[in-house]
């Protein structure tokens, strides 16, 4: 199995139920490969109440080169029989995130230490350094974990992990059990599409991007109320925003400052072009975007190439399309048949005076203000009353007429 991205419900669930079929089909070993940034600590418990309660033996390998089991990852990979990374790859960072108050915190931090401590005493690991993993967010590279006695030790692939893994015993459930895994076939067994699809929503861009277009639509309601579609998609994608900011190590200020740039994007409505208020909307959504998520995690951030795009296409809507909107809406407006007034049409039921007229590739009622015009004639619309136009023959006398008169007016 495969512990890649947040440490969700949806993980959790696919973990254990995993493990569950792997006991029912009297499997030799269960290997699931981690590349975490951390997550839930329900969802990370539940993970390690599957493991540590397997009757088969649980082999954790964090893979490929670049990985990480951060924070839940690492209390995870502890709680495995057998401990393994890949080179180039890192544990560690366990502190609990998103916390309000001292004491809460205080509280939390005790809990996590005590937890991963007797994770790493009960599989005979460095119970020292997983505590300062949680209370100093320690960090370790693979081969610094494997000279803690953190890990057991380092392969290169899954097919190393299992040859050094055969003929290792390890204790589940007051029995010494030994791994039989050189020859064992390997069987993966991978999350549902539908389970899928929602992970992978819970990650640092789509949290950014679900968030700052709820703004955007909530606002966009308040200003046009009644249409309610609006409200109701952007009271969702807040919704989606902040079930990812519950896994992710998510920062106030970095709140803050997108809230801040909505109102300032809203004041350059009020001024449109480019504005003190568009440049600042633009700068605090930037700086929004990079303090979302806690520095100390730099695996947890907006990515720039979902940053740059997103200021930029909003730039542009606020800084050109917005005020040629606006300077559409000082237009006068021209409705209905007031808008064929000036032009041609050709007659098509003789006006004698009222008749049939072609105008605009529609048939329309016409009345002849100059006599009778015979049909195909071609006339030029001057007036309308109601849907009935008034027209004179295209170059005659009473068309001058009224084109000098006009221009006279002008």
């Amino acid at each position: 199995m495969s512990l890649d991205g947040v440490v969700d419900p949806f993980e959790a669930s696919y973990l254990a139920s995993s493990i569950e079929a792997a006991e029912e089909q009297e499997a030799a070993a269960v290997l699931i490969t981690i590349d975490t940034p951390g997550g839930l600590d329900s969802s990370m418990r539940k993970i390690i109440q599957s493991i540590l309660n397997s009757e088969v033996p649980i082999i954790c390998y964090v893979s490929p080169a670049g990985a990480r089991a951060a924070s839940a990852g690492a209390f995870i990979l502890l709680s495995c029989d057998l401990a393994v990374m890949a080179p180039g790859t890192n544990v560690g960072a366990a502190s609990p995130v998103g916390v309000s108050g001292a004491i809460e915190q205080e509280k939390v931090l005790n809990d996590a230490a005590a937890f991963i401590r007797s994770l790493a005493q009960q599989k005979d690991r460095n119970p020292d350094w997983a505590e300062r993993a949680v209370r100093e967010a320690a960090s370790a590279s693979a081969e610094e974990a494997l000279e803690l006695d953190v890990i057991d030790s380092i392969e290169p692939s899954v097919e190393a992990v299992l040859a050094n893994a055969d003929g290792r015993t390890v204790q589940k459930n007051g029995q010494t059990l030994t791994l039989q895994t050189a020859d064992a076939s390997v069987v993966e067994r991978s999350m549902g599409a539908g389970s899928s699809f929602l992970h992978g929503l819970l990650s640092p861009d789509f949290a950014f991007l679900f968030f700052y277009l709820g703004i955007g639509l909530i606002i966009f309601e308040v200003l046009h109320p009644g249409i309610s579609v609006p409200g109701i998609l952007g009271v969702l994608s807040l919704v989606a925003a902040f079930a990812g900011f519950g896994t992710l190590p998510v920062q106030l200020i970095g709140i803050i400052l997108l809230l801040a740039s909505a109102g300032l994007f809203l004041l350059e409505l009020k001024l449109p072009g480019i504005s003190v208020a568009g440049i600042s909307a633009v700068v605090t959504l930037v700086g929004g975007g990079l303090l979302l998520f806690d520095p100390a995690f730099p695996d947890v951030r907006v990515s720039i190439w979902v940053l740059v795009p997103v200021a930029a296409t909003m730039g542009a809507f606020f800084f050109v399309v917005a005020p040629a909107a606006l300077r559409a809406r000082r237009l006068p407006v021209t409705t209905g048949v007031e808008r064929l007034i000036g032009t041609e049409g050709v007659v098509v039921a003789d006006l004698n005076p009222s008749g049939t007229a072609r105008v605009g590739a529609e048939l329309w009622t016409a009345e002849s203000i100059s006599g009778t015009v015979k049909q195909g004639e071609l006339v030029r619309v001057v007036a309308a009353e109601g849907l009935r136009l008034r027209v004179v023959p295209v170059g005659s006398t009473e068309e001058k007429d009224l084109t000098e008169s006009a221009g006279g007016r002008s």
